[in-house]
């Protein structure tokens, strides 16, 4: 497509088609940030709070359509707010043709819904699309930084998405929302669904918008990445028959380095103390990613340290979810802030 085409700014034929949902949980004044920043749209934005204890709730109320508070009785998650902000869109606005997700520790950028409307105005066979989501503080920490580095990767087609995208409301609606039975991940879950539908994912080269992790502690890091291993383990075996053999890649990484190698080395230390030469393949791999890592600002080095280093808390969660099946038990969300 022409690119002077993608990036027209002027376009706003269908604006009044787009509703909003913003979904957060004790996101203070970045909450404010976000619904501040929606501008005009605010008018058709739908803030879900789930269960927020910093006032999140009622100071969204004057900036938004509506607050839906979710049943505290029922285990919170992603999956499940986005769902409830999508029901309270089409209850309040039917005519409503795209819906922008946003969470709410994300600032919208002002030219984004113009952009993005005009593009799935013009591409039929595109279901969803989103942009370059940025780190508001990527110099502050490592942690963050690496964020900033996760949100970013080539325009065009892509496999999956993560939380902030602009999507056909009809298509959604088809098949039946996000899947509340995971605590992460629904995003690319959801993108599985769409391609074997004949939908396409795209990647827009334009802002979207600017995120806060505030990752500042290690430990915070650590849970992001349980969190991670979970989804991991979650959507590869909900979609463990399907062709698209979603994240099987990143779980057989995570069970290799983070766990099977060490226990490997260890065991086999019991034996013959050569076994430990094993882990030498740690800063051997290390080595390896930080050659590979795309230039940009910073340290690759150090990121492909925490890259190797993710594998252990990845490890964690993957052996968290295959736990609470064999004992019938539900993971309930795992919060890192």
């Amino acid at each position: 497509m022409d690119t002077d085409i993608l990036m027209h700014r002027g376009y706003t034929g269908i604006g009044a088609d787009v509703g909003i949902v913003v979904i957060g949980r004790n996101e203070g004044q970045r909450l404010i940030d976000c619904l501040s920043s929606l501008k005009t749209h605010r008018e058709r934005t739908v803030y879900v709070d789930s269960a927020s204890s910093d006032g999140s709730a009622e100071a969204a109320a004057g900036l938004c359509a509506e607050v839906v508070p979710l049943d505290m009785t029922i285990p919170f998650t992603a999956a499940r707010a986005r769902n409830a902000g999508f029901d309270a869109v089409m209850r309040h606005w039917p005519d409503t043709a795209f819906v922008q997700f946003l969470d709410g520790d994300c600032e919208l950028d002002t030219k984004w819904i113009a952009t993005a409307t005009t593009f799935m105005v013009m591409r039929k066979d595109v279901a969803l699309v989103f942009g370059r989501r940025r780190e508001r503080y990527p110099e502050r920490t490592i942690f963050n930084a690496m964020c900033d580095r996760e949100w970013d990767g080539a325009a065009g087609e892509v496999e999956a998405c993560g939380g902030d995208i602009l999507i056909r409301a009809s298509v959604l609606k088809d098949l039946g929302g996000y899947s509340g039975v995971l605590i992460a991940g629904e995003e690319p879950e959801l993108c599985v669904r769409l391609r074997e539908r004949g939908w396409k994912i795209w990647r827009l080269p334009c802002e979207m918008t600017r995120h806060d992790a505030d990752i500042s502690r290690l430990s915070q890091w650590w849970r992001r990445s349980v969190r991670c291993g979970h989804a991991y383990a979650q959507v590869s075996h909900l979609h463990r028959t399907s062709p698209s053999r979603i994240w099987t890649r990143n779980l057989r990484r995570a069970v290799f380095w983070g766990g099977l190698l060490p226990l490997i080395a260890i065991a086999g230390a019991a034996l013959h103390p050569a076994a430990l030469a094993l882990l030498l393949l740690y800063p051997l791999q290390l080595l390896r990613l930080a050659q590979r890592k795309r230039p940009a600002p910073g340290n690759n080095l150090l990121f492909a340290a925490f890259d190797v280093l993710g594998k252990f808390p990845e490890m964690q969660g993957i052996a968290q979810f295959y736990l609470n099946r064999l004992i019938d038990r539900r993971q309930r969300i795992i919060e890192y802030k």
